[in-house]
């Protein structure tokens, strides 16, 4: 087996040091979430782990980050093909409720939202963070409209889709669910803006 280059080593290390994040966090919340417990779950020390990140909020920030990515790419893998306006949003409704069967997320970003505040540290990194994930989502969602008549700007249209799907409080809560919240959502401007168009594309 071809050993690893420095590169690859590195971004190995990067890989466990994420993926154990994921876990400590999911289970002792993220003031439980320790650099140390970090490390030691992903088999490196507290050295490996400043060789990669800044520490517990570099590594939260990073994590919702790429999180944010993966959906987006996702999203225009699963949307590409269809070209039915009411599949579109039946489609994008389901996913939202599969994905909001793991609250985790949404509860990561608020606390580490709620965390900066306090300790001063929120700057542009924190509010930007899933600005190119809803304009992301918002350019594909511009497929609903004729050009031009959208009723809102990308990032609004994203927006509305992703604060519904990881909105901690659905999913706790006894009554619409997330997947019925973002078809209402999408629908009622469908109808109300892509009248008379009755493809996606």
């Amino acid at each position: 087996m071809a050993r690893l280059t420095r590169e690859q080593s590195q971004a190995r290390t990067k890989a466990k040091l994420l993926a154990s994040a994921r876990e400590v966090v999911a289970r002792d919340g993220y003031e439980g979430a320790t650099v140390e417990r970090i490390a030691e779950e992903a088999g490196f020390s507290k050295g490996a782990f400043y060789s990669n990140f800044n520490g517990k909020e570099d590594i939260f920030l990073y994590l919702l980050e790429t999180h944010s990515g993966e959906d987006v790419v996702e999203l225009q893998r699963l949307l590409g093909d269809i070209n039915d306006g009411q599949l579109f949003i039946d489609t994008l409704s389901n996913w939202a409720q599969e994905r909001s069967a793991d609250p985790s997320w949404g509860m990561l970003a608020l606390e580490l939202f709620r965390r900066a505040r306090r300790d001063a540290t929120f700057g542009e990194r924190h509010s930007n963070l899933f600005r190119a994930q809803w304009e992301g989502l918002g350019k594909i969602l511009l497929r609903l409209f004729p050009e031009g008549k959208a009723p809102a700007e990308p990032a609004a249209l994203g927006g509305i889709v992703f604060e519904l799907t990881y909105g901690a409080a659905s999913s706790f809560t006894n009554g619409p669910t997330v997947g019925e919240l973002v078809k209402v959502a999408l629908s009622s401007m469908y109808k109300a803006y892509g009248v008379g168009h009755e493809t996606a594309g």
